[in-house]
Formats: C-alpha cells, sequence, structure tokens
C-alpha cells in the first residue's frame, strides 16, 4: 500500500487514526520523556492491543519487553553495530563467515564512490532500513542514497521501540561487498530464533529489499513449515530448498547464541558458502503479531528469563 492508500485507510478507520496520532506523539520529544517502561506499555497497548504484563510475562511479545528493560550487558552494543558486530561474531565462529567490509563513514559526504568498485552495500551502523545497493555503478542514483543514508544517520532509532543494545551505537556508514548466488539473483535469509542458546525454529524470507513483494515462512530444524505465520508478510507458496548447509548454520547459531535469552541469528548461503548477517535481540522490536495470537504464548513458552528484574 502506498502513502495515498495508507491515509485513505486511516481516514476510513477512526479508531486506526486515532491510535497513528498516538503513536506519533509517543514518537516524539514528549515521548522521550517517558521512562522506557512507561514508553513500551503505551507502545505495547496501542500495537497488540492489550496491557503488558511485565510482572508475570507469558507470551513471546511480552517477554521481549520484559527483556529489553531488564537484561542490559555491554557487548550487546557492539552485537547489534552492524560495524562492529563483524569482529564479534569473528571472534567467535571464524572470519571466514564473514562479508568483507569496504570502508566506514562517519559522514556520506567522506564516501569516495571513486575508489568503491562496481557493486557495494551502503549501511547505517546503528539501525534497521538505512541501506542502498550498488548494482551498477554508472546508474547508481548518489542524490537518492545521500537523502536515504543521512535521513536515517539523523534517527535515533533507540527512542523509537526503547530497543537497549542501540541506544549508544555509533553513526556510521559502512561499505560492504556486494554478494550475490549464481543461482539465485536476490540472496534469501535464514533467521534462527534461539532460545536460551538453541535454535528452534527459523524463518526463511526473500525479498524484504521490497516489502511490497517480500515472502516470509516459519519453518522447523526438520525443514518443514512451522505453523507460526506473520499478519504483515504472505508466507512461500511451496517449501523453499534447503541450503546445503543447514546443519552447519544450526550450529553456528548456537554458538553465537550462547549465554543469551533470545537471540535471532540470521545467515545467508551464497554460493555453497554460509556468510553473517546481523544479530537481532528483538525481531519486530518485538511487537510482531502472528494471524494466529495463541502462537505468541506458545512461542513465549520456549523462553525463559534468566535476568533478574531491576
Amino acid at each position: 500500500m502506498n502513502k495515498i492508500g495508507k491515509i485513505v485507510s486511516h481516514l476510513l478507520h477512526p479508531v486506526r487514526a486515532m491510535r497513528l496520532l498516538k503513536m506519533q506523539r509517543l514518537h516524539s520529544d514528549w515521548g522521550k520523556k517517558l521512562s522506557d517502561e512507561k514508553y513500551l506499555s503505551a507502545v505495547y497497548k496501542l500495537k497488540m492491543g492489550k496491557k503488558l504484563d511485565l510482572d508475570d510475562p507469558k507470551t513471546f511479545t511480552e517477554k521481549l519487553q520484559w527483556l529489553k528493560l531488564y537484561d542490559r550487558k555491554p557487548e550487546y552494543t557492539k552485537m547489534v553495530d552492524k560495524y562492529e558486530a563483524k569482529q564479534y561474531v569473528a571472534d567467535r565462529i571464524g572470519d571466514e563467515y564473514i562479508i568483507p567490509t569496504l570502508g566506514v563513514w562517519d559522514h556520506f559526504d567522506e564516501i569516495d564512490f571513486d575508489a568503491l568498485p562496481e557493486q557495494f552495500v551502503l549501511k547505517c551502523a546503528h539501525d534497521s532500513g538505512g541501506l542502498c545497493i550498488c548494482r551498477d555503478k554508472k546508474t547508481f542514483d548518489i542524490e537518492k542514497a545521500r537523502q536515504r543514508i543521512n535521513w536515517s544517520q539523523g534517527r535515533e532509532y533507540y527512542y523509537m521501540w526503547r530497543e537497549w543494545p542501540y541506544k549508544d551505537v555509533k553513526h556510521r556508514i559502512l561499505a560492504e561487498q556486494y554478494m550475490q548466488d549464481q543461482t539465485n539473483p536476490e540472496l534469501t535469509d535464514y533467521k534462527f530464533y534461539c532460545f536460551n542458546g538453541e535454535p528452534k525454529f527459523l524463518y526463511v524470507s526473500t525479498g524484504l529489499e521490497n516489502h511490497a513483494t517480500a515472502s516470509i515462512s516459519f519453518l522447523t530444524l526438520d525443514w518443514q513449515f512451522a505453523p507460526y505465520e506473520r499478519s504483515d508478510y504472505p508466507p512461500f507458496a511451496k517449501l523453499p530448498p534447503k541450503p546445503q548447509n543447514f546443519d552447519l548454520m544450526i550450529e553456528l547459531a548456537r554458538k553465537l547464541s550462547a549465554g543469551t535469552d533470545f537471540l535471532r541469528v540470521d545467515l545467508y548461503e551464497i554460493n555453497g558458502k554460509v556468510y553473517f548477517s546481523e544479530l537481532t535481540f528483538s525481531p519486530g522490536a518485538g511487537f510482531t503479531k502472528f494471524k494466529d495470537p495463541t502462537h505468541d504464548l506458545e512461542i513465549g513458552n520456549m523462553l525463559h528469563l534468566t535476568s533478574k528484574r531491576k
């Protein structure tokens, strides 16, 4: 749905419009003055339609909010920093799984595009969404990339959803080597949901560069469709091909998630080789809705909170 369509949709649904106005206020300077607990309680009520129970959280989305508030370790900042995470991960599983970095800068205008190869990827280290892919430097729209990256660089990502690990990530831009699989022009993401250091299931996604055409399906570790389904993306029409290094992916996810209550480990398989993508403590900021609400509780039962409330 385009922006005009969204506006019309909100006007036709007063309750939805009121919810949007309340969300905008929370994202304003007024919302920044709220404590993390008050802010998350308000957002949870708006997005999930029910009160957030922090005294006895049971569902997956409730427990992710609890972890945002009470599970805060210094290394988490490095783990979500798209630049620093590479060394963090390399120290644990090896350099061979890391996509090469071509450069890192504090400001867009510092980038020397002449020194970059014909294909590359630009990312912001501190947020989600600040991404520009150059498949051909001759046709790459630098001005459009500047607008997107500068917008992302100016965004205080932590204040949007109070994901504490992002609070002190330095705002930087990095260029990565462009990666393409010979058999598939679009990379497939394999995102492993790891509970208390053990991968339990994953979701496979394609087309996330354009969310309007993306598909997402949850799968079991036996490579069958899991019963879970998100309400915002359609599932695959048929079971996607299983990666040839699937067992290795599971083992890498297990190593990287060791010592955490919950961590999503994102990996690629490109030309028969596994590569690290990113680490995520709260997928969808902990507000992902499932088509069947009972699945929120079912997944929540997999997560045992070991941190203590402060």
